[in-house]
């Protein structure tokens, strides 16, 4: 509920306006305490009441369920600093493989405390060091060595770099949670929204990014996995050629992408758009001639044709933030 103030000006000329009573009650203000003042970028001012003692930790607690491993993944990402879970009776070898195998999927999350019936996690990250950027251009060069492997996997039919490109996804995900976690951070204190020069409309941008950059290396996995259902037999020398082709404006598309974002510039998201025709005219030919080829690798062709495409439209989709 807004509470209307009018600003008021003492004759030596001190704009100021009375703090509400309750609110001044409930955080124990008293005659002579300091509160700390903060501007945002919009002119607005922020009174912190205790902006010199430590903020007291977000503690969660979960009980053993079916679904514990998403649980632990949801309060994470919503920011919480300590997750408590607790049994009636002793926690299973089965749910702490779960905990363990959830732990290791999150980055900073650890185990402090463990006993028969009850596992302590904590999140040892300090949100302050870990900028949006810093970790979506991390996220960014992990998916387009994953793209670059996965295409170079399915035109040579080679299995083990597949398999290769599979794995990495794991640490493609452990970024992309770190970083919505942080964004939701900083959503919730402005204070850190101002250390880190982001706004609430700047957060939800690279919200959108974190998840179009994950979305781009699924897709590299699936292409990934299609390379193991040709069994090595490998393309034709024409279908591999054009592949290669068409992996190389998807792969500009997704660099100028994240350029045009990090940047702010415009005239690289329209060279992002402009690519469409390119990779049209390329899926065309590509279809075309995997149309007479046998059924081999006629349809995992057509299947990976359709993974660049979906990383091209996510490459237009991420330079169309800066607009």
């Amino acid at each position: 509920m807004t509470d209307l103030r009018k600003v008021q000006r003492t004759p030596t000329g001190t704009f100021f306006v009375c703090l509400p009573r309750l609110w001044s009650e409930q955080h124990g203000l008293q005659k002579g305490v300091l509160v700390a003042l903060n501007e945002t970028s919009d002119g607005k001012l922020f009174i912190d009441p205790k902006y010199n003692s430590e903020p007291a930790p977000k503690v969660t607690t979960l009980r053993v369920g079916p679904y514990l491993g998403r649980e632990i993944v949801g309060h994470y990402l919503l920011g919480s600093d300590i997750i408590r879970i607790e049994a009636k009776e002793r926690i299973d070898v089965e749910v702490r493989n779960v905990v363990k195998a959830t732990v290791g999927s999150l980055i900073g999350l650890e185990i402090v405390e463990e006993n028969y019936s009850q596992i302590v996690l904590q999140c040892l990250l300090e949100p302050s060091g870990f900028p949006p950027e810093k970790i979506l251009r991390r996220n960014y060069a992990i998916f387009a060595g994953m793209h670059r492997d996965a295409v170079g996997s399915f035109v040579d039919a080679d299995s083990q770099l597949a398999t290769s490109v599979i794995s990495r996804d794991d640490e493609n995900n452990r970024l992309y949670f770190l970083l919505v976690r942080i964004l939701r951070t900083v959503i919730q204190n402005s204070g850190l929204g101002e250390k880190l020069g982001l706004t609430a409309i700047e957060c939800l941008d690279y919200r959108l990014a974190a998840s179009l950059v994950e979305n781009m290396g699924d897709a590299c996995v699936q292409l990934a996995q299609k390379t193991l259902e040709l069994k090595n037999v490998r393309p034709s020398e024409e279908l591999r050629k054009l592949l290669c082709d068409l992996q190389v404006v998807c792969y500009d598309a997704h660099e100028q992408a994240l350029k045009a974002f990090v940047n702010k510039d415009i005239a690289s998201a329209e060279n992002v758009r402009q690519m469409r025709k390119k990779v049209e005219a390329l899926s065309a030919s590509i279809e075309k001639v995997a149309s007479d080829q046998s059924l081999d690798v006629m349809p995992q062709t057509l299947a990976a044709t359709g993974f660049l495409k979906q990383i091209y439209a996510h490459s237009v989709d991420l330079a169309d933030l800066v607009v």
